[in-house]
Parts: C-alpha cells; sequence; structure tokens
C-alpha cells in the first residue's frame, strides 16, 4: 500500500476557485502563535473525532464554522469540513464512521495546508517556547 501524499490534493484543490480562497485570518494567526501548532492540531484532532467521524454526523453539512478557529478554516480549504465534501475531495464515502487512519490522513492534511498557509515556520507550544 502506498503511503498518501497530499499533494496531489492540493493540486486539485488549487483548481477550486471556492476553496482556494480560503486563508488564515488575523486572529487565526494569533491564535497559532499564542497556542502552537501542536495544541492547534489536537483541537482538530477532537474537531474530527466528534464532528466528522460517526458514519452520520449531526448538523452534517453545518457542523464546521467558517472562521474562528485555523483548523475550521483549513478545513473548508481542503474539503474536510463535511462527509460530502471528504467524499469528494478525499474519497471517503459517506455513511461509515472514519477510521483511525483516515481521521490521521485528515490531520495531515490539515497540518500541511495551515504551514502552507501561515507562511513560515510556527511557534511551537507555549510550554516548549519556555524552555529555551
Amino acid at each position: 500500500m502506498s503511503r498518501f501524499d497530499p499533494e496531489d490534493l492540493f493540486k486539485r484543490l488549487a483548481q477550486s476557485r471556492f476553496r482556494s480562497r480560503f486563508h488564515l485570518d488575523d486572529q487565526a494567526r494569533l491564535y497559532l502563535e499564542s497556542r502552537g501548532l501542536d495544541v492547534v492540531m489536537g483541537h482538530g484532532a477532537a474537531f474530527i473525532a466528534e464532528r466528522l467521524a460517526p458514519a452520520h454526523p449531526p448538523r452534517d453539512g453545518k457542523q464546521t464554522p467558517m472562521r474562528g478557529h485555523p483548523v475550521f478554516i483549513a478545513q473548508h480549504a481542503t474539503g474536510a469540513c463535511c462527509r460530502s465534501c471528504l467524499s469528494k475531495w478525499h474519497g471517503m464515502g459517506p455513511g461509515k464512521p472514519l477510521t483511525p487512519e483516515q481521521q490521521e490522513q485528515i490531520l495531515l492534511v490539515l497540518r500541511r495546508w495551515i504551514e502552507r498557509d501561515f507562511g513560515a515556520s510556527i511557534p511551537g507550544s507555549p510550554a516548549q517556547r519556555a524552555l529555551f
């Protein structure tokens, strides 16, 4: 089995006018800087587990806000915001719970998108910075 490479997905997403219009706003950038990428991705893991992983998520299609957290913005930018978009962009069909591997794949895509859009090195967690 080949390892997932998000670059093909990013190329397809770049062709979508809707998906390519998403970028981290100032609030999201400050949130990343103050909490660090690892903490933000921990939130992302919880969002995916609670809002996308169930076979039939509550409020599917409306469960991901358009702003308010860097992960929400990344979810819309990468087509990982609802089960319909996951099916279209990631080939993860609706009606079955997401496996732990599928959830990890989504988190990898979200992390890569955030790193790319941030455009610079994102600080580590505040606790890590205090050690140096």
